[in-house]
């Protein structure tokens, strides 16, 4: 009879209303409940945090629903990735070689991808075969060689065709360069230069095996015709990227003819067919500090940095304080967190700054300062736009594939 009773009232005090409301509820649904991220949480997304030590929360958190808990949609979205994402242009060299330019809204994956084409999947053209004909130099032949394939071409890889196994090098996927250098006896010894590399358009001028009379001389290649009459090449001939690149010194009476000839390649395959000498990039340093830093404190702040990343600034009544003036040059040497600026205390006997938190170093994960250094076989802007283009057909193969 009790227990019938508790279940009548029960059931008085758990209405339908009740059971409605309490399936329905959510107190994010209240104006006053905040939304997003925790402060904490957000900077450890956006942020990685170097410590004196070591830097921490250093992983992207890619997972789309790690964030659900406080509604926030972690997931990659091709409208967000295309409103988010900038280039922007920051310097490039005064001889067009070296390129700096921020990259913004991207994860590191997709900043890493763009590097490791740069460095092996971008076509250049360099030299593969090296028929050496004399060479009394003390330089070895094979080094020789070595040195001669690792001398950049100014010579636009797109022109040109791969020279595969089966076929015979024309003037499609070939470009042939001769060298004659010589040190007369009783000269000085002699620098053999890159300038001294003759481009022949006609194709190889070695006899590779001596016909009869009545016909031509066989040689290395079999050029149709000559590579002036291509129109790119006709008012802009083929050199070497730099005219002087040390390739051999010579001594009295020392010689070196050779003939080589250089194809289309990648630096998947070999180096000396990387287009940059590297291609590298970092996240955008963060320098905050979290205090005022004031008179002495500021001059040891500002002297503490190598990069000199901090500014003293003036206030007036002969008071100064330290500012961040270039945030971009910090290298994370940690130099400014693992000085004390607080008062004189006693630890254990000896006398030492209290230890005060004044800087606070970071680095933003979706913000990437990236340098491409050619070696002048093509300009930098140029190498990052195929470089796109290569990444964009990878992926179109991978939609295809999976479609």
């Amino acid at each position: 009879m009790a227990t019938k009773e508790r279940e009548d009232e029960v059931k008085r005090i758990v209405t339908e209303e009740d059971k409605t409301f309490a399936k329905n509820f959510n107190i994010m649904d209240y104006p006053d409940i905040p939304t997003g991220l925790p402060p904490h949480l957000q900077l450890q997304r956006t942020r990685v945090l170097c410590k004196n030590d070591a830097p921490i929360h250093t992983a992207s958190v890619i997972y789309s629903g790690a964030y659900n808990s406080v509604r926030v949609d972690n997931s990659v979205k091709l409208e967000n990735f295309s409103e988010n994402f900038k280039v922007n242009f920051i310097e490039i060299s005064e001889d067009g070689t070296e390129l700096t330019f921020d990259m913004i809204g991207i994860d590191a994956a997709i900043a890493n991808a763009f590097r490791r084409i740069l460095l092996a999947e971008l076509p250049t053209m360099a030299f593969e075969k090296v028929f050496i004909a004399n060479n009394t130099s003390i330089v070895q032949d094979e080094v020789l060689a070595q040195r001669m394939g690792l001398v950049p071409i100014a010579a636009d890889p797109k022109l040109f065709e791969y020279l595969s196994e089966n076929d015979q090098p024309n003037e499609k996927n070939t470009i042939v360069f001769k060298l004659h250098a010589k040190c007369a006896k009783g000269e000085g010894r002699k620098k053999v230069l890159t300038k001294e590399l003759i481009w022949l358009p006609n194709g190889s001028e070695l006899v590779k095996e001596s016909g009869d009379s009545n016909s031509k001389p066989k040689t290395y290649t079999s050029f149709s015709r000559c590579q002036t009459f291509f129109p790119e090449f006709a008012d802009d001939p083929i050199t070497p990227s730099y005219p002087d690149i040390l390739i051999a010194k010579l001594g009295p009476g020392q010689e070196i003819e050779l003939e080589a000839h250089a194809v289309k390649g990648i630096g998947k395959t070999h180096a000396k067919w990387s287009p940059v000498a590297t291609a590298w990039y970092q996240m955008l340093p963060e320098v905050i500090l979290l205090g005022e830093v004031e008179d002495e404190d500021a001059e040891r702040l500002v002297k503490a940095c190598p990069v000199k990343v901090f500014d003293i600034e003036d206030m007036g009544n002969g008071r100064k304080r330290a500012t961040v003036a270039r945030p971009r040059e910090c290298t994370l040497c940690r130099q400014c967190v693992r000085e004390n600026y607080g008062k004189e205390v006693m630890v254990e006997g000896k006398k030492q700054k209290q230890w005060i938190e004044n800087v606070a170093l970071r680095r933003i994960k979706n913000h990437f300062i990236f340098k491409i250094e050619s070696t002048g076989s093509l300009p930098p802007d140029v190498l990052f736009t195929e470089a796109v283009k290569i990444l964009e057909d990878k992926c179109e193969r991978v939609i295809a594939n999976l479609s």
